[in-house]
């Protein structure tokens, strides 16, 4: 069976975090009453003039440093015409030849599957550009008897659009640089990264070709996938019908599809536009956009650490893997919990402090649906459970109790652990004399696990330490315990 080599590049919506619209005053607040948030700019009335958003133009430099890319010192907004009814003006204010942001790339760690052999890699993302434009209204289909309802309160909505090139070769790929990409634009705080509410959101452009051949294939483009699941669904979908489509003798047309998450599969939306039918023209009510050195400067003096530098200076400075280091850069809020904790626990401790996150506490949040923005246990309570494991006061065991306490009373006491360990004699038992006594009891109980561990059976003291460990209820000290059987067995 011949193999196909897949090429897909997206091109990715971000909805800016702006108070107000692109080109008018009006709100962006999202689940206002239909038609309440639209202006006279917005639904074209005439002698309306448009005026470019600041805030909308600095986030978009904002972005533009994050990814390396070259910011246009003269940039132009132009008009794309199409006519659809949520469309007043009957063209769309974006940027075409001229736009913000020109190049850039994007670094995403891909994990691929078993199948594929390749594991987990890197793999850098080239971007085209990233241009300022308007989202259009929304038509609504039902509860209208038949009719076609408008609702304008997107028109004018600030988005910045992301292109790559078409550099990703699987569907694993373009989930892994989507999903780096939104973690990007949260943290640079310039898109809130509600994909339900619309705030990102892909198209696919997707093609295949025979392995070797230099020019690719016809793309067909798939839009407005607001989930990674989604997003991933439909590029598996679309590559294997066009394989299909092209074995079967037939030819692969550029159109726009949907995917249909009812069926999982996609289907045929319009003919695939090019540049030229949208009539792109300089838009006359608009002076090009001139963005100077200084105000480059200022903005980028402003930039927070950016993931990948962050990443790598937890491997450094606090002895993580790569792995644990991704994921506790996966958003700002993470990471800065983090360091809230390991500023307490002290640097000696920041894999334990790790440790503790990426198991206890994502698995928490993860069961009831929450963020890290919502924990029930506050750095410095989980902070103050480290620190009472490491100086023996409990078990780890004792302290997943603790964490679970203090997660479910939703304390507010910052030596809460303390308390619950003072409450409920949680303290770890650490006297050797008060341990003797039960190790001995502990022996005389289990004769068959002592005679295997005497004949050479090693592994049987695990056995020991479980029993002793449940005899006193998770507050012995496990290392003790397990150094005081060796001696008693010895």
């Amino acid at each position: 069976m011949m193999k196909w080599e897949q090429v897909i590049g997206l091109e990715t919506h971000a909805q800016l975090s702006t108070k107000s619209k692109m080109f008018s005053g009006a709100s962006t607040q999202f689940g206002a009453a239909p038609n309440t948030q639209a202006c006279a700019v917005d639904i074209a009335l005439p002698g309306s003039l448009p005026v470019a958003n600041r805030a909308a133009i600095e986030q978009a430099i904002r972005f533009g440093l994050a990814v390396d890319a070259t910011i246009s010192p003269r940039s132009v907004f132009s008009r794309k015409h199409y006519f659809y009814p949520d469309l007043p003006k009957g063209y769309q204010i974006s940027q075409y030849e001229f736009p913000v942001v020109q190049g850039g790339s994007i670094t995403t760690r891909v994990e691929a599957n078993e199948r594929s052999g390749l594991g987990v890699y890197e793999k850098t993302i080239r971007l085209i550009r990233a241009h300022l434009e308007e989202d259009a209204g929304k038509s609504l289909h039902e509860d209208f008897a038949g009719m076609t309802g408008i609702d304008l309160n997107r028109a004018g909505i600030p988005l910045l659009e992301i292109v790559t090139e078409p550099d990703m070769r699987s569907a694993a790929e373009a989930v892994a640089y989507a999903k780096t990409l939104h973690s990007l634009v949260v943290w640079l705080n310039i898109c809130d990264g509600n994909m339900q509410e619309g705030s990102f959101r892909c198209d696919a452009n997707v093609s295949v070709r025979r392995p070797g051949d230099q020019e690719f294939g016809i793309r067909t483009e798939i839009k407005n996938l607001n989930s990674f699941r989604f997003l991933e669904e439909s590029i598996q979908y679309e590559v294997c019908r066009q394989i299909r489509l092209i074995n079967s003798g037939g030819t692969v047309i550029q159109e726009t599809r949907l995917y249909d998450t009812n069926c999982g599969k996609t289907r045929a939306m319009r003919s695939k536009e090019n540049a030229h039918d949208y009539r792109y023209l300089p838009d006359p009510d608009l002076m090009p956009l001139i963005i100077d050195g200084e105000w480059i400067a200022k903005i980028r003096r402003s930039l927070p650490e950016l993931p990948n530098a962050m990443r790598r200076r937890f491997i450094g400075q606090y002895g993580l893997l790569e792995y644990e280091a991704g994921i506790l850069t996966t958003s700002q809020a993470f990471s800065t919990y983090y360091e809230q904790v390991v500023s307490r626990v002290g640097i000696a401790n920041a894999k334990i402090a790790a440790n503790w996150m990426i198991g206890e506490l994502t698995s928490q949040l993860n069961r009831d649906g929450l963020n890290i923005q919502q924990t029930r246990v506050s750095a410095i309570q989980l902070a103050l459970i480290i620190m009472r494991i490491v100086d023996g006061t409990i078990s780890n065991k004792i302290g997943k109790k603790i964490f679970s306490t203090i997660w479910h009373e939703n304390a507010s006491d910052e030596i809460a652990a303390d308390r619950i360990i003072n409450a409920k004699k949680f303290k770890q038992i650490s006297s050797s004399n008060s341990l003797d006594t039960i190790l001995d009891e502990v022996l005389a109980a289990n004769p068959k696990f002592v005679n295997e561990y005497l004949s050479g059976k090693d592994r049987v003291l695990n056995a020991l330490v479980g029993q002793a460990m449940k005899a006193t209820k998770g507050q012995a000290n496990p290392q003790q315990v397990n150094e005081l059987l060796k001696k008693k067995l010895s």
